[in-house]
């Protein structure tokens, strides 16, 4: 007697489970590889697009607003990764820099150091505010702010005091004889965008920030 043919489902073998849980681990597997890959290789394009953060900073001009900067203060800011000082000169200041200094090397600033709006006796667009870069022209180090007369040595006028190797500058940056450095603190350019905002890194200038 012939059997009928059953309508039942053999269940799946243990080989079978195996095997098809073995598929769908190497689908998704490779579906995330891949979703990895193509986010990896999208990186340089997308950067490419991306502005350098580095090198906007590198460049970018820097206000200073100078509204609250005492008489007679410095303060340091860094442009391009440089220190770059603003000095709030007295009028005592402005007034010992009028006088002729046959101790000064360049004193009429000849040598490229300074925009040309910076090259006069204060070194600067409006007298009272004084704007240099703080790297002494030897080798690179740092001069210190010493403004009181007789601070350095008993002729001292006041200026900056480089203690490396002992290169001197008034209060305009400009180098003293018989001193390692050979030329003047470097004037960055620079202007006013209002009478207390300074703007360093932009030849802009306004009558308000003259003096």
């Amino acid at each position: 007697m012939d059997e009928e043919p059953s309508d039942k489902v053999a269940a799946p073998s243990v080989t079978d489970e195996v095997d098809a849980s073995r598929r769908k681990f190497l689908i998704t597997a490779t579906s995330i590889m891949g979703g990895v890959g193509l986010g990896l290789a999208s990186i340089p394009f997308l950067s490419s697009w991306a502005p350098n953060a580095k090198v906007e900073a590198l460049g970018a001009p820097v206000e200073v607003d100078v509204s609250k900067l005492a008489l007679g203060a410095k303060l340091t800011v860094k442009w391009r990764g440089k220190p770059v000082w603003v000095v709030h000169r007295t009028p005592e200041m402005l007034k010992a820099l009028q006088q002729p200094d046959y101790t000064l090397r360049d004193p009429d600033s000849k040598v490229d150091q300074q925009p040309a709006y910076a090259q006069n006796y204060y070194r600067s667009i409006n007298p009272a505010f004084l704007v240099l870069v703080g790297i002494c022209t030897h080798l690179g180090c740092s001069p210190l702010y010493r403004p009181e007369a007789g601070s350095v040595s008993p002729n001292w006028p006041g200026g900056f005091y480089c203690p490396c190797h002992g290169s001197k500058f008034d209060m305009a940056g400009r180098v003293f004889t018989g001193v390692p450095a050979p030329i003047n603190l470097e004037v960055p350019p620079y202007g006013f965008r209002k009478e207390t905002i300074l703007v360093i890194g932009e030849h802009k200038q306004s009558t308000t920030g003259k003096g």
